[in-house]
């Protein structure tokens, strides 16, 4: 597959800035592979496609406020600084993102707060871009992450051009996230409401977790023609011997088993074995999945309507049939569903 192939037109209204009223009320495209057929519906009609003890693989990794604003010490130019993980507890050192990366060198101060009560001091320049910062800071490790992290901001991506709002925190967020570590919400998750998960529960649907902590990597632009060259960025995988043994046992009584997104999908596709068995893990992968692509665990699939060249759009053409899939984006912008993280849903059977 070639990276043009997954190049579209997509009208600037159809990115979704705000999510919907509720989390389950938001449109939902479904897609049967095996006949063709399309439908349109609304996501809390999802459970009219499934039924008792069918399975749903879930992402818990919670998303901090990774965007911070700062200034330069001296000039007291304005910096954005944005946190991609922390590299070392004890001293305070974090792996980031600066804007713009021209005007930091190593050894420059960075204040954050309206007191410039947080202060950082560049220790290492990794990437063009990227940097190592060592947070002065003489409290305890809880005391500074809580005051860090209240002087960031939800990280919305970039194509949501507008102010972050006091909602975000919440709605940037699934109502099952767990585990801190993600910069990018696993959006596939932000559809289901707690009312929604009771009902699922109700009608004896069965629910597994694994852990990826989504990286900007998911947003990295792709610079070749030819996906075989393309390298995805890695990203923190988790999967637990309590979830391998509810996958595996719905696996081997022929169940279905739903994964709730892209990340769910290339974590459980990075940890299977030659026999089709999840494994457990606990550890890197930076699996690039696109058409043709032979799944092995997953039946169905729960995603939203991704930007085009993305990588998330070719794991779901891959996932979807590349033809089909590509038709149903081009209806997609005919009926004018929304996409982005706080878009609508695609439900792939």
């Amino acid at each position: 597959m070639k990276l043009s192939q997954f190049k579209f037109n997509l009208p600037d209204g159809l990115i979704a800035a705000y999510p919907s009223k509720n989390r389950d009320e938001s449109r939902m495209m479904v897609i049967n592979r095996k006949q063709g057929d399309i439908e349109h519906k609304t996501f809390k009609d999802i459970l009219s496609y499934f039924g008792s003890k069918d399975l749903f693989i879930f992402n818990d990794t919670q998303v901090f406020p990774a965007r911070l604003y700062g200034n330069k010490e001296k000039t007291g130019a304005k910096i954005e600084v944005f946190l991609l993980r922390e590299l070392n507890r004890e001293l305070r050192l974090w792996d980031v993102l600066v804007d713009p990366a021209r005007k930091i060198r190593i050894g420059n101060k960075l204040y954050f707060g309206d007191d410039d009560s947080m202060v950082a001091e560049v220790i290492d320049n990794t990437t063009s871009r990227g940097r190592t910062l060592r947070f002065l800071y003489d409290g305890s490790h809880e005391e500074f992450k809580k005051n860090l992290f209240a002087l960031g901001e939800t990280p919305l991506p970039k194509y949501i051009d507008r102010p972050v709002t006091p909602e975000d925190a919440e709605r940037y967020q699934t109502i099952f996230s767990r585990h801190e570590g993600a910069v990018i919400a696993p959006a596939a998750g932000l559809h289901f409401s707690r009312e929604l998960l009771k009902r699922m529960e109700i009608c004896s649907c069965e629910f597994a977790y694994v852990t990826s902590h989504c990286g900007l990597g998911n947003f990295r632009e792709i610079d070749v023609e030819d996906l075989t060259k393309h390298k995805m960025d890695s990203e923190q995988m988790i999967v637990t011997e309590e979830t391998v043994n509810i996958v595996n046992k719905a696996k081997d009584s022929n169940r279905r088993i739903c994964a709730v997104g892209t990340t769910v999908m290339r974590t459980i596709e990075s940890t299977v074995t030659t026999a089709g068995h999840l494994k457990p893990f606990d550890g890197w992968s930076n699996k690039f999945i696109f058409p043709a692509y032979d799944f092995t665990v997953a039946t169905d699939m729960v995603t939203n309507f991704h930007l085009p060249l993305s990588t998330m759009l070719m794991l779901t053409a891959a996932f979807g049939g590349y033809d089909l899939i590509m038709d149903a984006y081009q209806l997609a912008i005919k009926e004018k569903y929304h996409f982005g993280a706080y878009g609508d849903a695609m439900l792939i059977i």
